[in-house]
Parts: C-alpha cells; structure tokens; sequence
C-alpha cells in the first residue's frame, strides 16, 4: 500500500494538532504517511519531498506549521501536488495569527489552501474531497460522513426541544 497523502508538520510538538488529520484519514481508509520536515532547519529536505511528492504517490499534502509557517509554502513552491495548509497556534505563535497569515497570504501562482488554526480535522476532510473526485468509494463514504453529521444536528434540535425555561417558547 503506498501513501496517497502526505501529512507534514514542522515539529513534533505539531502533533497534537496534527493528529487529527491522521484519525479523519484513518476513518476514511486513505493511506497516508507522517513526517516532520523544517522549512527553517531542513530546507534541502522539505525542497527534495516536495519534488518527488508526486512521483512517489503522494496526491494531496497536508502541512501544519506554527509561528512563522512557511513550511506549505515552501513545500507549494515546489510542487504540482495541492496543498493545504493548517496554520498552528504554537509556543511562539503570536496567537496564530503569524501562522494564518503567513499560510494564508501566498503570492500568486503559489496556492495553499488554507483551513482554520489548528483546523487539521478539516485539511482532512478537504484532501479527502480531492481524492474522492476520482474515487466512487471514497465518494460514498464522504457522502456518508456528511449525512452523519446532518443527523447530528437534528438529533440536537430533538434535544434542545426538550430543555425548558421559563421564557422558552
């Protein structure tokens, strides 16, 4: 089995965050693989991942940084493989607003998607979604995924229903 997305962050204290994504992509039964790579310290690597991410499999790259966040951006700059970007709040960060902004604000023809601080759930769901475009079965189980959630909130209005306040009409 070869891994179709890569999940990238930029430290081990990323993981926390990270994790998320790896629990959605476990859940869906896509095949991915976990690294730590540096934009700061190990600039050679994340350029040699970036240039063989599509030779070897990899479809879609999730990357997570904090702080400076310049990890999917270097990764995008090097690559034909969509990107997604999940801004981290971290030791450092100036309340995640370092990370965002430095995901968010690519110059053009370097795109990242972007999802919210330590949204990494959702940059699973997003490459998931990319990946389904071309696959039946990974199509049926998102379509499961997002039924599943529209019962949820039903079910919560079931219960809010049942809550009672003196005002409550």
């Amino acid at each position: 089995m070869k891994a179709k997305v890569s999940v990238i962050m930029g430290s081990i204290s990323d993981m926390p965050v990270m994790q998320e994504t790896a629990k959605f992509l476990e859940e869906m039964g896509i095949p991915f693989e976990i690294n730590a790579l540096s934009a700061h310290r190990t600039p050679d690597l994340v350029e040699d991942f970036a240039k063989n991410a599509y030779s070897r499999g990899i479809r879609v790259i999730i990357a997570g940084a904090g702080g400076a966040a310049h990890l999917p951006g270097i990764i995008a700059a090097n690559t034909t493989v969509p990107v997604i970007g999940v801004p981290i709040k971290s030791s450092n960060s100036i309340d995640g607003w370092d990370s965002i902004l430095s995901i968010l604000q690519m110059p053009a023809g370097i795109p990242v998607a972007t999802v919210a601080l330590d949204g990494a759930r959702n940059a699973g769901i997003l490459a998931t979604q990319i990946l389904a475009i071309n696959d039946e079965s990974l199509l049926k189980k998102l379509l499961i995924f997002k039924e599943d959630l529209k019962i949820k909130v039903v079910n919560a209005n079931k219960e809010l229903s049942k809550v009672t306040y003196k005002f409550k009409v």
